[in-house]
């Protein structure tokens, strides 16, 4: 594809009537305006005093790019191959739970705006819609599941097959959320949206989960979400037996350790994400860019690496293409543009993410997301 009229897009965007944040922290301040305090802390806030969430931006902006002149960068390729599917961009939309938080139309909205930009979606086990409700919003669009473990493991390889036969392309299994993490936002403002409901859509229409419950009263189903959300007991024999369960490729969410990276691959694994949880799990850990160099040279290109958790430009992007990332992973800033406008402020905010994406990637002299491996960073 050529590469993006900057001017051109410049010049659109001064000549709108219709007015929308740029960057980061201007989405952030749009959405606090239209999401209810307690809703907007329990999608901003991190754990603790929030040490990792400030980490994980701080170890990006000390990495710096030296950039790379008089290639031909006439044509630009951001296009990535995961699993045998290409994908335009290098980059999904995170799994976020529970986004009626941010909009009614939630998940709905935001795959329906992934899939104009062909942009991949992955939906979260605690969805305020249920993977029947999000794969009819978006039939077409390319989709992964998000899985988080049930201590009832039939819930699990129930949804599974559900997303199988939904036509999802991969499942992600987050691994760091076995406990819930010590988040002192929600504490404050006493809210928790999984008692609220806001995350039921896919177990009050799962027949394994409705068949483990005594009745199916809204004060029994919470309850039974919650008995079976947390899995301090979770462990490698539990994932061999989910490899069986499915044919779709099998990616863990939530690796930092590169001897964790490791055993995944002894265990079959099919990719790993990178990811601190964007923060919310635990307070004082290694930011997620920082891990990446040593879980890639675990991994030595045996098996794809997505990075999460701190991703907010373009830069961002090269930055992690640069140390060892397939693709990365975009989350609050889709959900904070949800909140803005809806379907609309997600196409929004992936549109801008695109272009900044383009234009970072070839500024720093790499024609395509390959070329970005050779990408030279100092850290300041």
């Amino acid at each position: 594809m050529p590469i993006i009229n900057t001017e051109d897009s410049f010049l659109q965007q001064i000549g709108s009537s219709e007015s929308f944040p740029f960057n980061f922290a201007e989405l952030e301040a749009a959405a606090r305006e239209q999401i209810p305090a307690a809703g907007f802390g329990y999608i901003r806030s991190g754990a603790g005093g929030e040490g990792t969430l400030r980490n994980n931006r701080a170890s990006f902006e000390k990495l710096s790019i030296v950039p790379r002149f008089l290639n031909d960068l006439s044509v630009a390729n951001t296009s990535i191959e995961l699993f045998g599917r290409k994908y335009l961009h290098p980059f999904l939309l995170a799994p976020v739970g529970m986004l009626k938080l941010a909009h009614e139309e939630g998940e709905k909205a935001a795959a329906r705006a992934a899939a104009l930009h062909h942009v991949p979606f992955i939906q979260s086990t605690v969805s305020s819609f249920s993977i029947e409700e999000v794969a009819s919003a978006a039939p077409d669009s390319p989709k992964w599941f998000q899985l988080y473990w049930s201590n009832n493991e039939n819930i699990s390889y129930s949804m599974v097959d559900r997303a199988e036969k939904a036509g999802y392309e991969a499942i992600v299994l987050t691994v760091d959320t076995f406990m819930l993490g010590w988040r002192e936002e929600d504490m404050r403002n006493q809210f928790s949206p999984l008692k609220e409901g806001y995350g039921k859509a896919n177990y009050v229409t799962d027949t394994a989960f409705l068949s483990s419950l005594p009745s199916t009263d809204d004060d029994t189903i919470i309850k039974g979400i919650l008995t079976n959300i947390f899995h301090p007991s979770l462990n490698w024999k539990h994932i061999a037996e989910l490899q069986k369960r499915t044919k779709l490729p099998l990616l863990l969410k939530g690796i930092l350790h590169p001897e964790d990276a490791k055993l995944a691959i002894e265990a079959g694994i099919d990719g790993l994400i990178v990811s601190n949880h964007g923060g919310r799990q635990m307070d004082g850990l290694i930011s997620s860019i920082d891990a990446l160099p040593g879980i890639a040279k675990a991994v030595n290109g045996s098996i794809p690496i997505l990075l999460d958790s701190g991703i907010r430009r373009g830069s961002d992007v090269v930055k992690a293409l640069a140390l060892g990332a397939d693709a990365v992973l975009l989350g609050r800033p889709y959900v904070y543009g949800l909140s803005i406008g809806g379907q609309r402020g997600v196409e929004k905010v992936l549109s801008n993410f695109i272009q900044e994406t383009s234009v970072s990637l070839a500024l720093s002299g790499a024609a395509d997301t390959r070329a970005a491996r050779n990408i030279t960073l100092v850290r300041n």
